[in-house]
C-alpha cells in the first residue's frame, strides 16, 4: 500500500502489486479502515501494517479479526499490555523485573518538571512516547532548561508516527548498553533465542546488532533471558517478541 506522496517510492516499484491509500503522509498509513478496505478489495487474508504506524495498535488488530483478516503480529491482548510503554512497565514490575523511576501516566509539562526537580542533582530524564517504538518520540534531557522543547518535540513526533501524542518521563540510565532478548511463543510455551547487543545507535535507532553480545557475562545473560521469558509467559505470548533492556555500567538492569 502507498500514500499519494509515496507513489514513486521504492517499495511501490518493487512490489508485485500495490494499492493506493487515500491521503498523504503518515496519516494515510494510520487509517485503519482504509487498510482493511484495501485488504478486502485485493483479496488478502493477512495484513501486516508495517513497522511503527499501527503495528502495535490493539484496536487495529481487533479490527482485522472482525474483518476476517489475520493480523500479522501479536494478539490484541498482548499489544494492549506491551504496545503501551506504561502498561509494559507495569507488567515488568509484576514479574519482578527492575524498572527505572518514572511518571505513572500520560504526563503534562508541569508534571515532567516536578518529576525532574524531585531527582538527585545532575540526574537526567528521557521523555518517551507512550505508544510505538523504534526511537520515535524519545528525547534525552540533561538540563532542566531543555525539558520544554524535548517534551514538545516528543509529543509532536509521537502524534505523527503513532497517532497518539501522549508522553511520560523516565529517569535516564547513563551510561547504558542496549541489549535485546528474542522470544518465541505459541500461546502456551515460550523460549528465548538468545540476545543481541544493540548499543551502537544513531538517533536512538540501532545501526549494528551483534549476537551473541560480547559484553554480557554468563550470570547477566541468564538473568536477562530469565526476565524476558518470565514476562512473555505471563502474557502467553503467541508470536516472535523482542524484550529490550538497558544495562548500566555496573551491570545493573
Amino acid at each position: 500500500v502507498f500514500s499519494a506522496d509515496d507513489a514513486d517510492a521504492l517499495h511501490v516499484r518493487a512490489a508485485g502489486a500495490a494499492h493506493a491509500l487515500p491521503g498523504s503522509g503518515p496519516a494515510a498509513y494510520l487509517d485503519g479502515e482504509a487498510l482493511v478496505a484495501a485488504a478486502r478489495a485485493t483479496g488478502c487474508d493477512a495484513l501486516h501494517p508495517g513497522y511503527g504506524f499501527l503495528a502495535e495498535n490493539a484496536g487495529f488488530a481487533r479490527r482485522c479479526a472482525a474483518a476476517g483478516l489475520r493480523f500479522v503480529g501479536p494478539r490484541p491482548e498482548t499489544l494492549e499490555q506491551l504496545g503501551d510503554k506504561l502498561h509494559a512497565r507495569a507488567v515488568a514490575a509484576r514479574c519482578g523485573v527492575p524498572v527505572l523511576a518514572a511518571t505513572d501516566g500520560p504526563t503534562s509539562l508541569d508534571e515532567a518538571r516536578r518529576f525532574l526537580a524531585g531527582l538527585d542533582p545532575g540526574a537526567a530524564v528521557v521523555v518517551k512516547a507512550v505508544a510505538g517504538g523504534g526511537g520515535r518520540g524519545l528525547r534525552l534531557v540533561t538540563e532542566a532548561d531543555a525539558l520544554e522543547e524535548a517534551w514538545t518535540r516528543a509529543r509532536s513526533e509521537a502524534g505523527a508516527a503513532f497517532g497518539n501524542d501522549a508522553v511520560y518521563v523516565e529517569r535516564a540510565l547513563l551510561p547504558a548498553r542496549h541489549v535485546e532478548i528474542q522470544i518465541v511463543g505459541d500461546g502456551r510455551h515460550v523460549r528465548h533465542l538468545g540476545e543481541r547487543e544493540c548499543s551502537l545507535q544513531r538517533r536512538h535507532q540501532k545501526l549494528v546488532e551483534i549476537a551473541p553480545s560480547p559484553t554480557l557475562d554468563a550470570d547477566l545473560r541468564e538473568r536477562l533471558c530469565g526476565y524476558a521469558v518470565r514476562m512473555a509467559a505471563a502474557l502467553a505470548c503467541e508470536s516472535l517478541c523482542t524484550f529490550e533492556f538497558l544495562v548500566g555500567a555496573d551491570g545493573c538492569v
